[in-house]
């Protein structure tokens, strides 16, 4: 199990009131003393209880938050990134740069589909897709310099940062560790269950490119396939009964103090008190019940048939995975890095060739990421998820002679739904021979700067005195992809 070290809102065993024992508490606690943008030290107790009339209860400290100067962190967007990692190294070709005009030894061993832009096809197994290329960006100049699958990885996700920092922990040191009202941890890693020895390595190098780097093992994200105590820590440790008595002391402790309240809060605190009983109740860990969501929806959703591996097979999860990252967005998560493994089509003894590794993985991610798009748009969260789609590298215009295309960094997979970008377009070139960039080539970090843009007011975030100076450097020395903003 990883620890992820991330501050998890947890809940503590409730005493039974009698015998000598003080009065019972809740309490609510994170393991690090470093205050970040959420306003809280994650050492920062919230008890709820046998509250003296000069505490600060939790609905307290929510009301006392939401009334302090929206200035303090109005930097901060109401958004989400769902970054799907096609690990392994998905083809351009067979993706969204199909080049059939193009020598047989080049062109997609897939074949084409029509899109619903004019004159743009995407790759034979993503028909649905095809469909709803007016909700998406597809970037056809992506490059960058490195052919091996950890520093490739690595340099994709840190978007080359000199200390390896993830674009995921830059997040979370500007935005906070947790959501403020739900304790979700606002950085996660959506990993599928590999079994087969290559899928595993590719899993564990996107899990190692997700880090902190130098920032420190407080901003690595949250794994939840952790399992175990990590999750049920999220959950609450006592019934709905024995906690509801609680909450009826708590009403009559608080009843006197607002009797005596003349700050014009009394009307507001009713909410805060309801979300303080909805954060606990509901507990940040329903997030991940998927019981709450319509047979229909998960259906939708369910890639299950699909078979994935090439030693040893298990049932592909990609579309359980993208239902997760929709239902964590809404929950207040804000980088939800998804992985898929298997994109590394060699035709070798651990890798499938294109046509075999397209047919097992294209038309599950086809189906998954339709259904993500179609469900954003359908609860009107297409604003406010970004989807961004990429992987470790390209591969090589030319098919190998066993059916397999191999490393190329030269040219790769970028695309983007959402967010509030301007989609329903192509943004740049390639060449005749799918080998290069015939326009101006976007890099890793026109990447980071493009999602940095989409989650925080920029502009409002590099005047802030406590983030840190070489972090917003970083940023500020790339420019987001000028046609998608």
């Amino acid at each position: 199990m990883r620890s992820a070290g991330v501050g998890i809102v947890t809940t503590s065993r409730i005493r039974s009131i009698g015998d000598n024992s003080k009065l019972s508490m809740l309490t609510l606690f994170t393991h690090s003393s470093f205050r970040d943008c959420s306003g809280l030290s994650r050492r920062d107790f919230l008890r709820i209880g046998a509250m003296g009339f000069g505490s600060l209860s939790l609905p307290r400290i929510l009301a006392s938050r939401a009334a302090a100067p929206s200035s303090e962190r109005d930097f901060i967007k109401d958004k989400s990134v769902v970054l799907l990692f096609l690990a392994g190294g998905a083809s351009h070709i067979e993706t969204f740069d199909p080049h059939m005009d193009a020598p047989s030894e080049i062109r997609s061993v897939t074949g084409e589909v029509a899109t619903s832009i004019p004159g743009v096809t995407f790759g034979g197994t993503f028909p649905r897709l095809a469909k709803l290329a007016r909700k998406m960006a597809v970037v056809r100049s992506f490059r960058h310099t490195i052919t091996d699958h950890p520093k490739a990885i690595q340099h994709v996700l840190t978007a080359g940062h000199p200390a390896q920092v993830s674009m995921g922990s830059i997040y979370t040191r500007f935005r906070g560790t947790n959501h403020a009202a739900t304790g979700l941890p606002t950085y996660m890693t959506l990993l599928a269950p590999e079994i087969d020895p290559q899928y595993l390595k590719e899993k564990e190098r996107v899990w190692a490119g997700s880090g902190p780097g130098s920032l420190g093992p407080v901003y690595t994200p949250f794994d939840p396939s952790g399992g175990g105590p990590m999750i049920k820590n999220l959950e609450l440790n006592i019934s709905r009964a024995r906690f509801l008595d609680r909450h009826s002391l708590l009403g009559m402790l608080d009843q006197l103090n607002r009797r005596i309240d003349s700050s014009g809060m009394i009307a507001a605190l009713d909410q805060y008190e309801q979300q303080a009983l909805d954060m606990i109740l509901r507990g940040a860990g329903s997030a991940f019940d998927l019981s709450h969501e319509d047979p229909r929806l998960i259906e939708r959703y369910d890639t299950s048939r699909y078979q994935v591996g090439k030693k040893l097979f298990r049932a592909c999860t990609i579309g359980k995975q993208m239902l997760l990252a929709r239902r964590l967005c809404e929950a207040g998560c804000g980088f939800v890095t998804v992985q898929s493994a298997g994109w590394d089509m060699h035709a070798d003894i651990n890798n499938p060739g294109m046509v075999a590794g397209m047919e097992m993985l294209g038309h599950p991610l086809d189906q998954a990421v339709s259904a993500f798009l179609e469900d954003v748009e359908a609860r009107g969260l297409s604003d406010k998820i970004l989807l961004v789609i990429t992987g470790d590298f390209g591969r090589t215009p030319k098919i190998n002679a066993r059916g397999g295309r191999d490393h190329w960094a030269n040219l790769g997979t970028l695309a983007f739904a959402g967010g509030g970008l301007k989609m329903g377009q192509v943004v740049g070139r390639s060449d005749l021979q799918a080998a290069d960039p015939a326009s101006d080539p976007i890099t890793p970090h026109h990447l980071l700067a493009t999602i940095m843009h989409a989650l925080f007011d920029v502009g409002k975030l590099r005047v802030q005195p406590a983030l840190p100076r070489d972090l917003l450097a970083f940023i500020e020395q790339a420019e987001p992809i000028r046609e998608l903003i």
